[in-house]
């Protein structure tokens, strides 16, 4: 079992969503869980959105009203791992793809498979983005 000074290089930061713990302080976010927050925070926030880091995001909100095609899907994926790749240094994009999930046509869903470099511990996440087409 490692202990927690070996994988410190991990990181350590505010959770997110930002919560406070019983005690009063500010809930924190360590090693493997800090990278799987950073991730999906990047992908939740639209560029534009931080006025000190007006480039930091991900494009994919800009597709909420576009139509639930293989085009979207594809400029959805092609946009999570820019994103990933140029604001997440602690990993190793693998592979993005996108499906509609069953049963609701409205909902993308991402699909992040990644490795950590500092130790090649292997991660995925899924993010559902939900898409309104226009007509």
């Amino acid at each position: 079992m490692t202990n927690a000074g070996e994988r410190s290089f991990l990181g350590r930061g505010w959770k997110f969503p930002l919560q406070v713990n019983p005690n009063g302080t500010i809930a924190a976010a360590r090693y493997e869980q800090s990278i799987e927050e950073s991730i999906y925070l990047i992908l939740t926030t639209a560029p534009g959105e931080r006025v000190m880091l007006p480039a930091f995001g991900c494009g994919i909100h800009d597709q909420v009203f576009a139509p639930n095609n293989s085009a979207t899907t594809a400029l959805v994926v092609d946009r999570v791992r820019r994103a990933l790749v140029a604001f997440e240094p602690r990993v190793d994009v693998l592979t993005v793809s996108a499906d509609t999930a069953p049963e609701q046509p409205n909902v993308l869903l991402i699909r992040v498979d990644y490795r950590i470099r500092s130790n090649n511990t292997l991660g995925n996440l899924v993010y559902p983005f939900y898409i309104t087409e226009g007509t």
